[in-house]
């Protein structure tokens, strides 16, 4: 048996790697996505008051700490049993969709556009953000004006830009002004422009990449995504529901308090990434995805007028449940778009400057759930308390703990496909760690590589005999 190591994988967020099996004839056996690390935020936050815990837990991630501030805070309204003002219903909602903008801009112009701009084979010391830059400056500069745009609203909102404190338990900390309103607002123009020449500038790449549409992850699965009661998506509140892989739903409305009696976690010998599956199928076949390909699987609609455009364009072109991890970059585009839209909306609400912003409340129950759609899929916050309020019991499901079983799936997919066991070429690799990259993984800390693709790969025969070696440096 041979066997290649791909570590680590590059351009994601966070520590993983991937073991691919060959048998003797040189064909793909098997394959193995590993995370490699263990950060233990449920343990330790035993014993802290549960008020603290937005601050804590959104030292998860330093790219997005307001995903994991919101389910957080959502979590502790619930033990505090209160209902937030309107006016902070929408704030949150406002920078939760900042967070969306600037995340998926990342993901797409920073971490992934090198490979479906300058293609899956090219050189290795230029296929990054730099090799980006050199190749399509108009693009690259969108890219930081668009992330740029996302951060400009946390910071005026959270007067910081990364680990802010305003979102609260029973609120946030304060209101908005109208100054910062109106500087948004002016703003908003250029951002949607940008974001209507990139999708431009995707779909006239898809003719080029049919091959990976195909063979990206595209085995059906379930999906699972937050909706309001009309299937409208929903990002911040809703209920989450599953669709089957023909485009059944299967269950709808499921509210946060209630996740545990459909998704399970198993516990994988490989990884220390737990594996969610949808109980009513077990474990393994009870595999789903979650996040923005998910979601516009989920949803009927978007709700808002150009999203929805773009939605029925995306569907019309690839069906009505659309498979492909590939077209992740696509419906990350279109939630761009969502997003800006949702922006201008909370915008316009005069009610979004209402001073009145926080509830203020004790404990009033001993258990709380949040739920959100972060930028890679559904979070969930679940704690427990005793009657001082102090974590007595943490549980959190992050985006990529919801794929962590479908990625295996796509990687063992791309692997039989693309690569030739007999002789290794970097090209055939990238491929392996493009469909990781997909689904944008945040494997609870940032890792972004810039220069060249840091792998070692080495090719043994079955008695440990190297037989071929790649790597760069």
């Amino acid at each position: 048996m041979k066997r290649i190591t791909i570590e680590p994988v590059s351009r994601i967020e966070g520590h993983a790697k991937i073991d691919i099996q060959f048998d003797d004839q040189g064909h793909v056996a098997g394959t193995q996505f590993h995370v490699t690390q263990v950060r233990g935020f449920e343990k330790f936050t035993e014993g802290r008051p549960f008020y603290e815990m937005p601050g804590i837990t959104a030292r998860i991630c330093g790219i997005c700490p307001i995903s994991h501030l919101l389910a957080s805070s959502k979590a502790c309204d619930a033990i505090m049993a209160v209902r937030i003002p309107p006016a902070a219903r929408k704030l949150r909602q406002l920078i939760h969709f900042a967070q969306i903008v600037q995340s998926h801009a990342l993901s797409f112009f920073y971490l992934s556009a090198p490979d479906f701009l300058l293609g899956m084979d090219s050189d290795a010391a230029s296929r990054n953000i730099l090799g980006v830059i050199a190749a399509n400056p108009e693009l690259a500069r969108d890219g930081i004006e668009l992330r740029k745009f996302g951060l400009l609203i946390v910071e005026g909102l959270a007067q910081e830009r990364v680990h802010p404190s305003w979102v609260v338990p029973g609120g946030v900390a304060a209101p908005l002004s109208s100054t910062i309103r109106d500087r948004i607002l002016s703003e908003l123009p250029a951002a949607h422009a940008i974001a209507e020449r990139t999708l431009r500038f995707f779909k006239g790449t898809l003719d080029e990449y049919k091959e990976e549409i195909e063979f990206f992850g595209s085995a059906p699965t379930m999906y699972a995504g937050l909706v309001d009661r009309k299937g409208n998506l929903e990002l911040y509140d809703g209920g989450l529901r599953f669709r089957s892989t023909a485009g059944d739903i299967i269950e709808d409305q499921i509210a946060a308090e209630d996740y545990a009696q459909w998704i399970g976690e198993a516990s994988l010998r490989e990884s220390y990434l737990k594996a969610p599956f949808f109980k009513p199928q077990g474990f393994p076949a009870g595999v789903y995805r979650v996040g923005p390909l998910a979601r516009l699987n989920a949803a009927d609609s978007c709700g808002t007028p150009h999203a929805e455009a773009e939605f029925k364009e995306f569907h019309q072109r690839f069906g009505t449940m659309v498979h492909s991890a590939f077209l992740y970059h696509y419906a990350r585009l279109i939630e761009i778009v969502y997003a800006l839209e949702k922006i201008e909306m909370l915008l316009s609400d005069p009610q979004i400057l209402d001073t009145h912003v926080r509830a203020g409340a004790g404990v009033n129950a001993l258990e709380g759930v949040g739920m959100i759609e972060a930028p890679r899929g559904t979070l969930i916050h679940h704690y427990k308390v005793n009657e001082e309020g102090a974590i007595t019991w943490a549980n959190l499901i992050v985006a990529t703990g919801h794929n962590n079983l479908a990625i295996g799936r796509s990687v063992q997919q791309v692997a039989e496909h693309f690569i030739d066991g007999a002789k290794l070429n970097e090209g055939m690799l990238n491929r392996v760690s493009a469909v990781v990259r997909a689904y944008d993984p945040c494997l609870s800390c940032s890792t972004h590589a810039s220069g060249l693709l840091a792998l070692r790969v080495r090719l043994l025969d079955s008695n440990g005999a190297l037989l071929d070696e790649l790597a760069s440096n």
